[in-house]
């Protein structure tokens, strides 16, 4: 049964490292974040299990200890998801994809320590009843589950922005904003995956997986943070 979850942004901006010398304009949301993740904490779940965008159309399990880095942004920081030893696919050369990793700092930020942590790389194009099955899954594997669900909304919403302005943005990320302060899980399941990748919105996916989770959960949502620094639509909020 999902106990309780939180949502957070990916960008890698949000580790320092990579900031470098604009870290202090997200400094807001870092807290934030970390308000989150202790509400997780709080929740004393027996799992966690950190769920973000992946490439492609399917599903990805990572176990505890898996690796990842930023070094596809030119800093040479690695993170692990867990405590343990990386799995030999890690050791190869694989590693976590760049959701995962910003998942993996957030815990390692946390100190996180109270329950056993996996990784699930969603692919950004899985269609809502995939994403739902998932969730529902993630939910009866243990008694009392959390989940990190990271997603940014649409990276449209300014013309500085990566995908430029495109006037249905602002819309959209409302109605991500006002489905995720009311657990409404419903409404994230009904989001189409069709505007969401024509609006650059890679959270799609872990939200409709974070929507089959809670469906019959029962939680209550709090929205935490809402904003668009550089033109992207980032959230945090907390289920419980």
């Amino acid at each position: 049964m999902l106990a309780a979850a939180a949502v957070c942004p990916c960008p890698p901006l949000l580790v320092p490292e990579v900031a470098a010398g604009a870290a202090a304009e997200l400094g807001d949301l870092r807290t934030a974040c970390a308000d989150a993740l202790s509400v997780l904490a709080a929740a004393r779940p027996d799992r966690l299990v950190v769920v973000g965008p992946a490439e492609g159309s399917g599903i990805a399990a990572h176990p505890q200890g898996s690796t990842g880095s930023f070094r596809s942004v030119g800093v040479d920081r690695e993170v692990r998801l867990g405590p343990g030893e990386p799995p030999a696919a890690d050791r190869a050369g694989a590693g976590l994809p760049p959701a995962l990793a910003v998942g993996g700092w957030l815990l390692e930020r946390a100190a996180w320590g109270s329950a056993p942590v996996e990784g699930l790389g969603v692919g950004e194009s899985l269609d809502p009843e995939r994403c739902a099955a998932a969730g529902r899954e993630l939910a009866a594997t243990a008694e009392r589950v959390a989940l990190l669900v990271l997603g940014d909304g649409s990276a449209c919403r300014t013309v500085k922005a990566p995908g430029y302005l495109d006037e249905r943005a602002t819309g959209f990320d409302a109605g991500v904003a006002r489905a995720l302060a009311a657990a409404d899980t419903a409404a994230l399941a009904a989001l189409d995956p069709g505007t969401a990748a024509s609006l650059l919105a890679a959270g799609r996916a872990p939200w409709q997986v974070l929507a089959g989770a809670a469906a019959t959960a029962g939680l209550e949502g709090r929205l935490l943070y809402e904003g668009a620094p550089y033109g992207v639509g980032y959230f945090v909020a907390v289920w419980s």
